[in-house]
Order: C-alpha cells, then sequence, then structure tokens
C-alpha cells in the first residue's frame, strides 16, 4: 500500500471521531454532530478514493443507526430507492442495444453522410454519442463508440497526409467521443447516475413540488446540452483541426461499414422498437401542449392510479419485455439473457443508495437545518455569484473525484442555502447537477475521459488544454441558462 493511500485511510475515521468527540454543533441535539462525522469519513474516503468507492458506500448503512441516527430498516432502504430501479431499467436497455449491435448501426449511419472532411467527422462522432449517452452510460456508450472511432482514425492514417494532421484528427475524434458521452448523459434522467442523484434527493426534499420529472428535466437539460455540444466542438476544431481543415475523405468507408452489417436484424427492430416506446413512455406521461397540437399522456388511462406508477416502473417493465421474447438467429435464445444483466454495475447502486441514505440522514438528524443556519450569509448575495460559484466549486471537486459522490455530497448542503436565499429550488440544484458532468481537463475526472486516454493517442496535455476551455465554457453556459430559465419558469 502506498503512503498517501494509507494516510487517507486513517484521515476517514481520524476526522470522524475528532468532529464527535471534540465538536458539538449544535448543543443538546448530539445526532447533528453524528451525522457531520459520518458525512465527513465518506467524504474524504470518496474525495481521496481510498478505497474502492462501493467500500465507502457502505459506511453510512453501518454508522448511522449505530449512532442512532435512523435504524437499519431506514437507511435500507435508501440503498433500494425506486430511482435506483430507474437506473438498473436503463442499464439493461443498454446492454440489450450494445448485444445487437444498435449503437453501431446508429453510428456508421450519421458517419456514412457526414463523414466526408475531418469536420464534419467529428461532428458525426459527437452527435452519433451523444444521442446514445442520452439512454445508455457514458461508460457504456464510450466502450460502445471507441472500436468505431479508433477504426475511423486507422482509416484516416492510410490517407495522404501529414503525421500532424493525423495526430490531430485521433486527438479530436477520441476527445470528441469522451466529451460528447459526458455531455449527452446530462440531458436525460437516465443519462447519467449523477442526473438520478439529484432526482431521489430532489424528490425527497420538495415531496410535494410537483415539478420534475423525466419531461421537465429534459425539457431545463437538453438545451444546455446541445450548447455545451457546440461549444466542445467548436473548441475541438480549433484546437486540433485547423492544420487538417482542407483534407478531403471518402465516405465510401463508412457506407461500406455500413452495408456490411446488411439489413436491420429481427432482433435489432424488436430492441429498437422497446426503446422507442420507452423514450415514449418516459416523455409521454403527461399531456404535452405542442401549440397547435396537443399529445394527451397515457397516465390519463390510468386514472387515479397513474400516481402509483412512476418512471421507474416504465424502466422495469420494458427492459422484462426483452426477456421473454425469443431470438430468431439465435434459436432456443431471448433477446435478454440473464447472463448478460449478471453485468449490472453493483458498485455504482452502493454508490447512489450511499447519497440517498446521506441526504436521509442529513434531514432527520437535523443537519440540514443547522447548516441552513450557518448560511445566512447568502441570504443577500446575488443569485450570479451563487450560481456560478457553485459550479466552480463543483467542477473542480469533479474534476478529482467521483462526480455521483460529489453531487451527493453538495446536494444537501445546496438545499440548506436555498432554504436562506429563498431562491427556486431547482435553480440551485439543476446547475449543480449538470456542473457535476463538467469534468473535462484530467483523465481521471471521468471514466469516458479515462477510456480514451487509455488508447495512447492523447497526451494529457492535450486533454487538460481542450478540458479547461471546455469547462470554463461550460460553467458560463450553465450559469446563464439558469438565469434565463429562471425569468422564464421558476419565477
Amino acid at each position: 500500500m502506498k503512503p498517501a493511500q494509507f494516510a487517507a485511510l486513517l484521515a476517514g475515521p481520524a476526522a470522524f471521531f475528532l468532529v464527535l468527540f471534540f465538536a458539538d454543533l449544535n448543543p443538546g441535539h448530539p445526532e447533528v454532530t453524528s451525522m457531520a462525522a459520518v458525512t465527513v469519513w465518506v467524504a474524504i474516503w470518496w474525495l481521496t478514493e481510498a478505497t474502492d468507492l462501493a467500500v465507502t458506500a457502505l459506511l453510512p448503512f453501518i454508522l448511522m443507526p449505530i449512532l442512532g441516527i435512523a435504524d437499519s430498516q431506514t437507511v435500507a432502504a435508501q440503498y433500494m430507492d425506486q430511482t435506483i430501479f430507474l437506473f438498473i431499467g436503463g442499464v439493461l436497455l443498454a446492454f440489450a442495444i450494445e448485444r445487437w449491435n444498435l449503437h453501431q448501426r446508429i453510428a456508421l449511419s450519421i458517419l456514412s453522410k457526414l463523414g466526408a472532411n475531418p469536420a464534419t467527422m467529428l461532428g458525426g462522432v459527437m452527435v452519433a454519442t451523444f444521442f446514445i449517452s442520452m439512454w445508455v452510460s457514458n461508460t457504456a456508450t464510450v466502450m460502445m463508440m471507441l472500436s468505431a472511432v479508433l477504426g475511423i482514425i486507422v482509416q484516416v492514417e492510410k490517407h495522404d497526409i501529414s503525421t500532424a494532421q493525423k495526430n490531430g484528427i485521433a486527438k479530436a475524434m477520441l476527445l470528441g467521443l469522451a466529451y460528447a458521452a459526458s455531455i449527452g448523459g446530462m440531458s436525460t434522467l437516465v443519462g447519467t447516475a449523477t442526473n438520478l442523484a439529484f432526482y431521489k434527493i430532489y424528490l425527497d426534499a420538495y415531496k410535494d413540488a410537483g415539478d420534475m420529472n423525466f419531461v421537465s428535466w429534459f425539457v431545463l437539460a437538453f438545451p444546455v446540452a446541445v450548447m455545451l455540444l457546440a461549444a466542445a466542438f467548436f473548441i475541438l476544431k480549433f484546437t486540433f483541426l485547423r492544420q487538417a481543415k482542407n483534407v478531403v475523405f471518402d465516405r465510401s468507408y463508412f457506407v461500406a461499414s455500413l452495408r456490411q452489417l446488411g439489413k436491420m436484424a429481427f432482433e435489432e427492430k424488436i430492441v429498437f422498437a422497446v426503446f422507442v416506446i420507452t423514450a415514449y413512455l418516459w416523455f409521454g406521461r403527461k399531456d404535452i401542449d405542442f401549440g397547435s397540437f396537443h399529445l394527451k399522456g397515457w397516465s390519463r388511462l390510468l386514472g387515479t392510479r397513474a400516481s402509483y406508477i412512476t418512471d421507474s416502473t416504465v424502466a422495469i417493465v420494458m427492459p422484462i419485455l426483452l426477456f421473454l421474447i425469443p431470438s430468431k438467429n439465435e434459436k432456443g435464445k431471448m433477446l435478454m439473457s440473464w447472463e448478460e444483466a449478471k453485468k449490472l454495475p453493483i458498485g455504482i447502486i452502493l454508490l447512489l443508495g450511499s447519497g440517498f441514505a446521506l441526504a436521509k440522514g442529513c434531514d432527520q438528524s437535523g443537519l440540514s437545518t443547522w447548516l441552513a443556519q450557518e448560511l445566512l450569509f447568502l441570504k443577500d448575495a446575488s443569485p450570479v455569484f451563487v450560481i456560478a460559484g457553485m459550479c466552480v466549486i463543483i467542477c473542480i471537486i469533479s474534476e478529482l473525484a467521483s462526480n455521483v459522490a460529489c453531487i451527493q455530497l453538495v446536494l444537501p448542503i445546496l438545499i440548506a442555502i436555498q432554504k436562506v436565499t429563498g431562491l427556486p429550488p431547482l435553480m440551485l440544484m439543476v446547475p449543480a447537477t449538470m456542473a457535476a458532468s463538467l469534468g473535462f481537463m484530467l483523465p481521471v475526472a471521468t471514466p469516458p475521459n479515462t477510456i480514451v486516454f487509455g488508447s495512447g493517442r492523447i497526451r494529457a496535455a492535450d486533454m487538460r488544454n481542450a478540458g479547461l476551455v471546455l469547462d470554463v465554457a461550460g460553467i458560463v453556459i450553465i450559469t446563464v441558462a439558469s438565469l434565463v430559465i429562471r425569468v422564464i419558469i421558476w419565477d
């Protein structure tokens, strides 16, 4: 074990006992101090990655009952909240898309039309990745797309262009893949685990608000994600493709690759149909008014029982169908088997659950109320200062630590800030959640960054330079968009 890791392992429990025995945050209410001690231990181990994040995620389940903050049943329920099933359903759907190569067909379809030069090729890769990562986890999206992108780079290297041009195109493609996956995940609740963490914590804190579901998140986040995607494209184009702007490619490679896939197989058609129906059920729960066209929501059909069925129910029902529909090309097998489902990322599930447990503990112990009183100095602060400062801090933390861990530590604090500032809750929590997806500078910031960096074709300096500009652009876009949305919606 390295000295730094050993020090981090000791720092967590050491800080826990220091807070527990030498601090008294709210005299007469020891549970406030106890919860603060638990949060400090978990935060230190998450931020330093002293041990696996999933191992740290088990600490709240152990410590909260021992310290009398909440009983084991209450804490355990947070680890299997209905939001967890939303995540599980999204992952199962992603497994089916990956198994039948539907992602490859989507990517090649776009590239066969846009792959005429480095810039349009980069745009094609980023748009395809962005679209897939709206529904599939960022990590899975990059893993699915990486072979296609590396194949593009190999074909590019066969052309008679300079080494500098080849390297620039390779760097732009790989960074575009990583960045588009992270940005696309911002658009939908199932796109990334940070969004699901926000969803659960928000619903618990503001039970009567009734203003957050799959559609409302999409309406808020999708325009921001599109602007950020455009910013990423132009930053990468300016940084890496200036020398290759006159290079022209033959799109026949992508057309040929698409033809090699043949016509859509029965399995692809069914998976695609299930995917489309799932998206419709998520978007079409409530009535949607397009002005001249009015789409009635399906929840009307269920009457009073509609409230019993959530987005999580849809997320589980649809993938289950794939376990029941037989494959035509693989006799005796279904479109999905439990062998694929066994790949469910239990570590992320525990990580999400632990964040929900911490949020529950902060509320139940009174730590959130105490924190709100301590943050009264923000009452008269400018919303621009609060949102921009919050985005900067969260972006820095997410460069160095797990994005999910980061947002789960920050959101309870933002709930406390909201109580003293009086700002609309979503005006703080939505930009904070989006800012947690802004880790573009370091290879360790996000799994997509790590995966493309592992290709060996990108230097740390390349990612740092492009990522810094994109992080700044993201902070500006999120802050400005939040202020505009406040005027249109939240006020």
